[in-house]
């Protein structure tokens, strides 16, 4: 069956007239704006302060809106001109309008800390108090009007277009392997089928394919590095990740603190691998054996199935959930076809609490694209329970961003395991859920090392493909010891992780958001349907608060390394449940 997104709530098509209307009418709105407010932010009281932050959230999003639409086009099919042509005039557009309106955030953080912190007490500011708390954090590394504008404006035939470039041409890309030819999430489906050599062939064709282009993705790499090295260094940055840790709302020390206990733990991940390969036959595994099937013929799951299973995981542990992830089948929010051109990999969207989130993926009947599913709709629900927070502080940061989702595949995997009698299926589900907490704990733990470790060296100059390539198997041999023979062309495997281009060492929050997830699931468990609600009432706070104010509610100290260990906790019981199946 075909299951596409219908965009039509944002606009008919790419040459829709309402686009320029509402362009139109941005660029009017942010000029009335400037008359009104420029030069007058510091002399508002705080009812007039909270007006004028209303105002420019209204127009964030109407600024905003056609852009979103354009990067759905786009990453829909990676090769419409049409699509590509109204991302480059959206985004220009909203240049345009962010420099018109560049001073009013710039005016906030000029305010004297005395008298801002007098006009943020007051009660009128109360929900907007958060997000004005943001603004002044980043104070320290704002730069002069004049400069944020060439910023903005560098930032859009610099960074932007870099990153455009890796999407058309990984959207491009197509596998040839035994006369078939395959698009990307076609070919990584092969990593699932029994045949160890088939697997090992898809993902060395997918690699070197990748390999044949490596002149662009180094370039891309080297070229964005080096941008954001100087701008941190325009900005007095002295970490290149402090960025991602202020956008983050979280301390330098509890993200080492985090990724230390990960490398301390590195030997779970390496006893599952053992294991893996015994229940094989193997003497050792290959990286391309990791997500092999246990059984001959692993079933295939049609997308009525998938779509069934995950609304009943997800209603069984709160009705309201299911019914918030129901509509997006219902309403066609969701694009899972497999087709040339699309983007690689997965995503759900959101532009504002006004409006309905978007999912893409690529539904190749794995059970991998199950937990996908169920990923994906845990990020549009968490949006969705957040929509009665203000604009701007409607998204969680990305270290709570993954909290819903990830929770929504455990629940998943405890629905399937809980009616499931069979030792051989049971085994197969619990090392199923153990390789997506590796992928989604040990792995991206060691991507994020990797990033930190490239853009450390290029600070010294431009890095080589060999020199990538010879930073990602010193990551990845950290975390397979002897465990994990890696297959030769994986010194690429940099080269098509989509998170170095788009978000800048966002992958740390995976570890943060998987070893969450693992100690509320703990905590559900103890507590049952007693936890439901400050479940709920976590997601429900949206951005609204710093991440370790929000779990504190919930009794976790995310500075202390005893809360980290709840998580591991987990991963050794699931280690220790799958080998009495044995």
């Amino acid at each position: 069956m075909s299951v596409t997104w219908d965009l039509s709530p944002l606009y008919a098509a790419a040459d829709d007239p309402r686009i320029d209307a509402d362009l139109a009418a941005a660029r009017a709105s942010a000029a009335a704006f400037v008359e009104r407010y420029r030069g007058r932010v510091a002399t508002l009281d705080a009812g007039a302060l909270a007006a004028a932050i209303t105002a420019y959230e209204d127009l964030d999003e109407l600024t905003r809106r056609p852009g979103f639409y354009a990067h759905l086009l786009f990453a829909a099919d990676t090769q419409d001109d049409g699509a590509r042509r109204l991302v480059d005039r959206t985004r220009e557009a909203a240049l345009g309008i962010a420099n018109a309106l560049t001073f009013f955030e710039l005016e906030l953080k000029a305010i004297p800390d005395d008298a801002f912190d007098r006009l943020v007490a007051e009660p009128a500011l109360g929900d907007r108090r958060h997000w004005l708390g943001l603004v002044r954090r980043r104070r320290p590394y704002t730069l002069s009007e004049p400069e944020e504008r060439v910023v903005n404006q560098k930032n859009l035939t610099g960074r932007g277009a870099l990153v455009q470039l890796f999407d058309e041409l990984s959207g491009s890309l197509r596998f040839r392997l035994d006369d078939r030819e395959l698009t990307g999430e076609q070919i990584l489906s092969l990593l699932y089928e029994p045949d160890a050599a088939l697997r090992e062939r898809a993902y060395t064709t997918f690699l070197e394919t990748y390999a044949g282009h490596g002149v662009v993705w180094t370039s891309v790499l080297n070229g964005l590095m080096q941008d954001h090295r100087l701008e941190c260094e325009l900005r007095h940055v002295p970490d290149p990740v402090l960025p991602t840790h202020l956008d983050n709302e979280v301390r330098p020390e509890t993200v080492d603190a985090m990724m230390q206990a990960t490398e301390r733990h590195y030997e779970l991940a390496q006893r599952y691998f053992r294991l893996k390969a015994r229940l094989l036959g193997l003497p050792v595994l290959k990286n391309t054996d990791l997500y092999a099937p246990l059984a001959d013929a692993p079933a295939r799951v049609p997308f009525d199935e998938a779509r069934a299973l995950v609304l009943h995981a997800f209603g069984a542990f709160a009705p309201e959930l299911g019914a918030l992830a129901a509509d997006f089948f219902e309403r066609r929010w969701i694009d899972a076809d497999v087709r040339p051109g699309k983007r690689l990999g997965a995503f759900c969207a959101s532009l504002s609490p006004r409006a309905n989130p978007w999912i893409l993926l690529s539904y190749t009947e794995t059970s991998r694209d199950v937990a996908t599913l169920a990923h994906e709709l845990g990020h549009g629900v968490h949006d969705r329970i957040a929509a009665r927070q203000r604009p701007l502080d409607y998204l969680p940061p990305l270290t709570l961003a993954e909290t819903a989702s990830v929770f929504g595949e455990m629940a998943l995997t405890r629905l399937l395991l809980d009616r499931e009698p069979r030792r051989e299926v049971r085994r197969a589900l619990l090392c199923a859920k153990i390789e997506d907490t590796i992928a989604t704990v040990f792995r991206q733990n060691v991507l994020t090392r990797f990033e930190m470790a490239a853009h450390a060296r290029r600070a010294a100059g431009p890095l080589t493909a060999a020199e990538l390539g010879d930073l990602w198997w010193a990551e990845n041999a950290r975390l397979y010891g002897d465990a994990v023979e890696m297959i030769p062309a994986y010194r690429w495997g940099w080269s098509y992780i989509p998170h170095f281009v788009h978000s800048r060492f966002y992958c740390y929050a995976y570890v943060f958001g998987e070893l969450l997830v693992l100690a509320l699931y703990q905590r559900y468990r103890e507590q049952g349907a007693a936890f439901v609600p400050q479940y709920l009432e976590l997601l429900a706070a949206g951005g609204s608060q710093a991440p370790d104010a929000l779990l504190a509610r919930l009794g976790f100290a995310i500075d202390d390394t005893a809360f980290w260990e709840q998580g591991f906790a987990v991963v050794r019981d699931l280690l220790t449940e799958v080998e009495t199946t044995l």
